[in-house]
């Protein structure tokens, strides 16, 4: 059973705005859908371009599978307020829902409140290197 976790997005020292804990969350608990438009590939590459010369700094595109893609940049929810963090206290699973796939977040360990909630965003590595914020000790220097 599921119960909606009380979260708040506010100001982050990660990067810009996060995700926070407003109840303390346990262990391998389900902490929040990761809802948007579903797109294809050629889809996504499209609006990506779109949105860097609409000057919108960040998009929100989380990739389900090989064909498939989650916009969350305009139509999302909290979710996507979520920082990566190299030692995250949360990951993101797709799991099948009637035939849907649907990403959604989960705890690795216990949450307080006001704890800010994070993932590894697992982002390929490519030869453009996208600098990691999160300044834990085990940071990586880059997301990708």
């Amino acid at each position: 059973q599921f119960r909606k976790k009380r979260l708040r997005f506010g100001r982050s020292r990660i990067h810009e705005w996060g995700l926070f804990a407003m109840e303390p969350i346990g262990a391998e608990e389900m902490v929040i859908e990761y809802v948007g438009q579903s797109i294809r590939q050629v889809v996504a590459d499209m609006r990506e371009k779109r949105y860097v010369q609409e000057g919108i700094g960040s998009s929100y595109l989380f990739r389900v599978d090989h064909d498939t893609i989650i916009d969350a940049t305009k139509c999302g929810n909290l979710a996507r307020f979520i920082n990566h963090c190299c030692t995250p206290n949360c990951y993101a699973k797709v799991i099948t829902i009637e035939a849907q796939k649907k990403i959604v977040i989960y705890s690795k360990q216990p949450i307080g409140v006001n704890e800010e909630i994070t993932y590894d965003y697992k982002f390929p590595i490519e030869d453009t290197k996208i600098p990691c914020l999160c300044r834990t000790e085990s940071c990586r220097g880059t997301l990708n």
